[in-house]
């Protein structure tokens, strides 16, 4: 398999340059990339700097690196572009045209992307990452009412980091609530989330990898064995099926994938777009 190494340069904190970077890279399944994050490369000394180590790097690899950036100096640009790299500068790129058909210069703003917005989206961020955590596994189902999904499922099949991106990214107030084996024994809703079916949205995982989980928390145990993770997945897809809740399999699936796919299914409305 071939191998390529990547760097993601920014002037501030390099999210834009690592997501699109790693976006187009996916496409390319034939090729092994090591990924570089460079945040804050924001005076000519450090550029100078990150030349020395993305020239040696072409070096070593014997091809050359791939640069994606998000500088907006153009003095720190010229430095980057002098290096032996295949470079793509995503403002020239994207911001040239756009100045043209909107007819109007860009500030070309260092941080300007992920900078504290002036109106309420920060807050409503904020504010929903805390329902999540106040609402994680079940501690105060008396909230549920202000909640826009639920998320159910077994013990550590991905409810909690969905909850919070779904959280950070999109301003949206997930819950989530375990259940347990006495939840799944009679198939019937545990009686704090029955006034809420509307808001429930199941997740599964297959059962070797839920083990695989379960033996780095609790190796050794009950809890961790695939025999007792295979019962309680079995069980709780039955309870979905039986209650007509919607569900989606976590294993192969990304928390964005999940977290997208859980609001076109509930018809929830993102607060915001991801910055």
């Amino acid at each position: 398999m071939n191998k390529r190494t990547a760097f993601f340069i920014s002037d501030g904190t390099g999210i834009t340059a690592e997501a699109l970077g790693k976006s187009l890279l996916a496409q390319f399944e034939r090729i092994q990339f090591e990924f570089v994050t460079k945040p804050y490369i924001d005076t000519v000394q450090k550029a100078q700097a990150l030349l020395l180590v993305i020239n040696e790097t072409a070096q070593r690899d014997g091809s050359r690196p791939l640069i994606i950036d998000t500088v907006v100096d153009q003095k720190i640009r010229d430095v980057l572009h002098s290096s032996e790299a295949f470079k793509i500068d995503v403002f020239s790129t994207f911001l040239s045209p756009l100045e043209q058909e909107l007819s109007s210069q860009s500030s070309y703003t260092v941080g300007r992307t992920h900078a504290i917005p002036k109106d309420a989206s920060y807050k409503s961020r904020i504010d929903s990452v805390h329902f999540a955590l106040d609402n994680d596994d079940g501690a105060r189902t008396h909230q549920y009412d202000k909640a826009d999904v639920i998320l159910v499922g077994v013990s550590r099949c991905g409810k909690t980091p969905t909850c919070l991106y779904m959280a950070l990214q999109f301003g949206i107030r997930a819950a989530n609530y375990p259940f347990t084996e006495e939840d799944m024994f009679d198939f019937n809703l545990p009686k704090a989330l029955k006034p809420y079916k509307h808001k429930l949205f199941g997740l599964t995982i297959d059962p070797q990898r839920l083990a695989a989980i379960r033996h780095e928390r609790r190796p050794g145990t009950r809890y961790s064995s695939l025999t007792q993770c295979e019962r309680e997945v079995h069980e709780v897809e039955e309870l979905y099926r039986r209650h007509a809740i919607s569900f989606v399999d976590s294993t192969h699936y990304s928390i964005e994938e999940i977290s997208t796919r859980i609001l076109a299914e509930c018809g929830i409305e993102r607060r915001f777009s991801p910055k």
